[in-house]
């Protein structure tokens, strides 16, 4: 049974493992400008302050992930969870450079979440026709999913 659960869930622990070494790294970004400086600079305040932003969505992400993936399909989830990853990484590298070059990694971040948010929801739904109607509609919404994921490559 072991092997079935770990089956269902290995991208999104995957997806999770590499956010956390993300993390590690913005924590090393802020420690190093900190160090650098023996005075807050605004270099020191934008790394800082990418962080906090960062690490404020992280539950939110973290926990649409999981459930989109583990009420609907956790390939897609987790695809749209390493693009998530991908648009944190520049948003974090641009608001070190001018705050405005963060913008466009902050709209994307947006959109993928919105995105998860309505797989959970879809995902919900479905469990929900199938135990009232017996319906299951499972594998087109799937296939559905897996197909308009690779939409969030489009910028």
């Amino acid at each position: 049974i072991m092997d079935i659960v770990v089956e269902n869930i290995y991208l999104l622990v995957i997806v999770t493992l590499i956010s956390v070494l993300q993390n590690a790294f913005f924590a090393l970004k802020v420690e190093k400008e900190c160090i650098s400086q023996n005075v807050r600079t605004s270099a020191f305040e934008r790394v800082s302050c990418a962080n906090r932003n960062c690490m404020d969505s992280y539950p939110t992400f973290l926990a649409v992930m999981w459930c989109a993936g583990l009420c609907l399909s956790q390939a897609p989830a987790a695809f749209a969870g390493i693009i998530y990853l991908v648009v944190r990484q520049k948003y974090f590298v641009g608001y070190m450079g001018q705050t405005s070059q963060s913008t466009p990694g902050y709209l994307f971040g947006k959109r993928i979440l919105f995105f998860l948010v309505l797989m959970c929801i879809v995902g919900i739904f479905n469990y929900l026709l199938m135990r009232c109607y017996g319906s299951d509609y499972k594998e087109y919404v799937q296939t559905i999913t897996s197909a308009s994921s690779a939409l969030l490559l489009i910028p």
